[in-house]
């Protein structure tokens, strides 16, 4: 069973590893995990490099991306604490599909592979992280249907709803160019319907820091396209 604190859908603010990790494999704790402080701007792991163990963020914000056909950044996800990064491909045992660059000064736990592998045993480290499969495999297909079909901007709010819940009382700290790897278009496209936000009172902008208004009104905006 599942305490609160390891549901797969824990909140942002959580920074402790699941319990299943305090009391690891052949007694290993927690506090035998390498900690570091990754200042922003810094790689933890680059495509295709090999994954010798996963991430949990306890701190900041990472953002994890790939490349498309035409070189351009396509960001998958902005991750924050209570994240793990890097565990499809460990448990795939394959190289990393994507990369992760820390975009907020964080504190990451690194856990090595092999131990990993055999907290996975465990029946409530499996659970967990076949429910983190599920989840990004539900979120991966609204993506692909919301790229294919949601105007830019129905694909903005919702990605600014995303975003809120990840930075949650803090104003999104983003930079327009990352903001539009993430929505899928141009920087000028983004800068122009963020200041359409704004004139309708939806979000307020504070140099680079975007702070949500009105969540039900961006909500009505993802809604239309639906």
């Amino acid at each position: 069973m599942f305490t609160k604190e390891d549901t797969p859908l824990m909140p942002a603010e959580t920074t402790e590893l699941p319990s299943f990790f305090r009391l690891a494999a052949d007694g290993l704790s927690t506090e035998d995990f390498e900690e570091s402080l990754y200042t922003k701007g810094q790689v933890v792991f680059r495509i295709d490099s090999v994954p010798y163990g996963l991430y949990y963020i306890k701190s900041g914000k990472v953002k994890v991306f790939k490349y498309g056909s035409d070189g351009k950044e396509q960001i998958l996800t902005i991750a924050g604490a209570g994240r793990f990064l890097g565990y499809k491909d460990l448990l795939a045992d394959r190289r990393f599909t994507s990369g992760a660059i820390v975009i907020e000064d964080a504190k990451l736990v690194f856990i090595p592979k092999n131990d990993f592998l055999e907290i996975f045993k465990s029946g409530n480290a499996s659970d967990y992280f076949t429910g983190l499969l599920c989840k990004d495999l539900i979120e991966a297909e609204e993506r692909m249907v919301s790229m294919a079909y949601k105007p830019v901007r129905g694909r903005l709010a919702e990605c600014l709803l995303k975003l809120g819940k990840t930075y949650q009382s803090h104003g999104i700290e983003l930079t327009r160019e990352d903001l539009a790897n993430f929505v899928g278009t141009a920087k000028e496209t983004v800068i122009r319907l963020l200041s359409e936000f704004r004139s309708e009172s939806l979000i307020q902008i504070e140099g680079r820091s975007i702070e949500i208004l009105n969540e039900k009104g961006l909500d009505r905006v993802h809604s239309i396209y639906l």
